[in-house]
């Protein structure tokens, strides 16, 4: 992919943006774009599993009502352990009951240094299965901890499981990343870089574009995946991009904004803004969530909505992000 330079066209709309942008807008209708060359059938079927106990047996993960949070961490815990990873519960109280983030680390890891981290969280708002938002993200991080458990790699690799990333938390202190975050810093650590996974699941054959990016020379086809980035964090993001990149199967589209992304909100919606907020380097590899999937938040977030194909190719291209990085 070729990265396209506009900082003269966000200067038009916002005078304090200029970005590396390769990223994605919305759609009137959602359908798989399966079929591509580059899927592992075996890897889709996985990926498909995980999202039917999610989105079909558990469904709605919301902490508003129901025990599907619970079940939903249950299940995750479970199946990072019979991947062989070593699990233990970030607890903490909130309102009259207890929530957890979910921290995986493959057998025999390196202590010595900072760790790659790959997350996703794990609830939904109300009256949603959530597949897209975010068993999508969430089952792609298990297979990849699946691989990374079978690889042992060199340098450390955490794989986290937040909770509470949705309304009415977001951007709370009882949000599950902050907790994690601030946790971290307190004790005098970081991370080499965060890869958020969120709602990685949809294609569509027409993809639409915010105003201001519609003439940039985008993709038409949603058949990218987005990966978005801090200027602080674009070092780590360059590599990033650079191995994911290695997996030509796979379109890769990225955007790097200022000021933590204050100036493009869209940009902040998720658990990396958590590290941003801290000075950490941090991704959000996506779909582009709303600007793609119509059915955002609704009942219609579907498990047979999903491009499973699309999935696989990015556990593939994500297996050499950390090939590249998780070295000492």
């Amino acid at each position: 992919m070729t990265d396209l330079k506009f900082g003269w066209l966000f200067a038009v709309a916002v005078s304090v943006l200029s970005c590396v942008v390769e990223q994605g807008g919305a759609v009137a209708e959602s359908k798989p774009m399966s079929g591509q060359p580059g899927a592992n059938d075996d890897l889709a079927a996985a990926l498909r599993s995980h999202l039917d106990v999610l989105s079909i047996e558990i469904g709605e993960r919301s902490i508003v009502r129901g025990d599907g949070l619970d079940r939903a961490k249950d299940y995750i815990a479970e199946t990072f352990r019979a991947a062989g990873l070593s699990v233990r519960e970030q607890e903490y109280p909130y309102n009259v009951r207890h929530v957890a983030n979910l921290i995986a680390e493959p057998p025999g890891a390196s202590e010595d240094g900072a760790p790659l981290l790959i997350g996703a969280h794990y609830d939904t708002v109300p009256d949603t299965p959530g597949a897209d938002d975010n068993a999508s993200g969430v089952a792609v991080m298990l297979e990849l901890a699946r691989w990374v458990a079978r690889q042992r790699p060199a340098a450390p690799v955490q794989f986290v499981a937040f909770t509470l990333e949705e309304p009415p938390n977001f951007a709370t202190r009882h949000q599950g990343s902050r907790v994690f975050v601030r946790e971290l810093v307190a004790r005098g650590e970081t991370v080499r870089g965060a890869v958020i996974l969120e709602m990685v699941g949809l294609t569509t054959p027409k993809q639409e574009y915010p105003f201001v990016l519609r003439w940039a020379g985008y993709p038409e086809a949603g058949n990218f995946i987005g990966v978005v980035g801090s200027q602080a964090s674009r070092a780590f993001g360059k590599k990033v991009l650079q191995a994911m990149r290695r997996y030509p199967a796979l379109p890769v589209e990225s955007l790097f904004v200022w000021f933590n992304g204050w100036v493009l909100p869209d940009t902040r919606l998720s658990d990396h803004t958590s590290f941003w907020d801290e000075g950490l380097p941090a991704l959000m590899v996506t779909d582009t969530a709303y600007f793609r999937n119509p059915y955002y938040h609704t009942p219609a977030d579907r498990a047979d909505t999903l491009d499973y194909a699309f999935m696989a190719r990015l556990v593939e291209s994500m297996k050499l992000v950390i090939d590249e990085l998780a070295v000492p």
